[in-house]
This record gives structure tokens, C-alpha cells and sequence, in this order.
């Protein structure tokens, strides 16, 4: 869990904040509504992700460097999106 702190640092948690924050913005574009939520949502994909994945010992992030972080940032916050999306419904 130090390796990616390390690797992570100030900068690129303010990057994964931004790459959560657009994808966000975007899906609450899509969608219409609830754009906070979605805002929200996607931002905590976007950080949650890279540090779960840390925690379960997968050193590959901390190795593969900040674009890796920065790609699995992404795909948190898309999977936590589609999520919020499902369990909304239709909004």
C-alpha cells in the first residue's frame, strides 16, 4: 500500500480526482439529471479504485506508473457509474 502512496502522490490524486470529475460530468450529461450524484459517484470511483486494488497486494500499479493509475482511475469511475445508472433507473 506504500508502493502506490508513494508512486501516487499529490499530483496524480488530484489527476484521478479530474479523470472522476469529467467522467462524471459526462455521464450526468447523458443522463439529465441527478448531475451532482453522478459527479460524486464518479470521483469516488476514480480515487477508490487504484488504492482497492493496492490493498488486495496487486503491485502492478505501483510498477506500471501513473498512466496505469491513471487508466485503472478511469475504469473505477466508469464501473462506479454504470452502477449508480442500474440501481437508478431511469431518472
Amino acid at each position: 500500500m506504500e508502493q502506490i502512496l508513494d508512486v501516487i502522490g499529490a499530483t496524480a490524486l488530484i489527476l484521478l480526482v479530474v479523470i472522476g470529475a469529467v467522467a462524471g460530468l459526462i455521464a450526468g450529461a447523458l443522463a439529465g439529471r441527478q448531475r451532482l450524484l453522478y459527479l460524486i459517484a464518479g470521483i469516488a470511483g476514480a480515487v477508490a479504485l487504484p488504492f482497492i486494488l493496492a490493498a488486495l497486494g496487486l503491485g502492478i500499479l505501483a510498477a506500471g506508473g501513473l498512466l496505469v493509475i491513471l487508466i485503472t482511475a478511469l475504469i473505477g469511475a466508469v464501473v462506479v457509474l454504470a452502477l449508480v445508472r442500474a440501481l437508478r433507473g431511469k431518472d
